[in-house]
């Protein structure tokens, strides 16, 4: 399983995005599935424009299971502000600690990111091991 993070999400869908055509030369190399968190797909709405075509094919890649969502629970839910403390100095938000959940919950160490310098920074909590992403993007 491949994490998606917001700037792909953007970058694929939005045709007058700078990183647009990296982004699908990207996605057509992908095998594994796609997954993201609620706030991340929050996120990319958000610097959608809700009326754009960008907007109109992420919602139609999501209902056509090109990417499934993870929902976070009361754990995860912690888990993430216990992270956006740990690395307020970087500063990390929501999305991106939801997204370090969701890999330590599917020990998944991939990401389709963008943002190189804060996924670089970020680790993986699993038992008593730490590990870096694995970034594409």
């Amino acid at each position: 399983m491949i994490l998606v993070d917001t700037g792909p999400l953007v970058g694929l869908f939005d045709p007058a995005d700078a990183s647009h055509k990296r982004c699908q030369e990207i996605l057509a190399t992908v095998a594994e599935p796609l997954c993201t968190t609620v706030p991340v797909l929050t996120e990319a709405f958000h610097l959608l424009n809700p009326e754009s075509i960008g907007a109109q094919r992420l919602m139609d890649f999501v209902s056509a299971k090109g990417l499934s969502l993870w929902y976070l629970n009361d754990q995860a839910l912690t888990r993430a502000f216990a992270l956006m403390v740990r690395y307020a100095d970087h500063p990390m938000d929501l999305a991106d600690a939801s997204l370090v959940v969701l890999a330590e919950a599917s020990r998944s160490h991939k990401i389709f990111t963008i943002d190189r310098s804060d996924f670089a920074t970020y680790r993986i909590q699993i038992g008593h091991y730490q590990s870096a992403f694995e970034m594409l993007g």
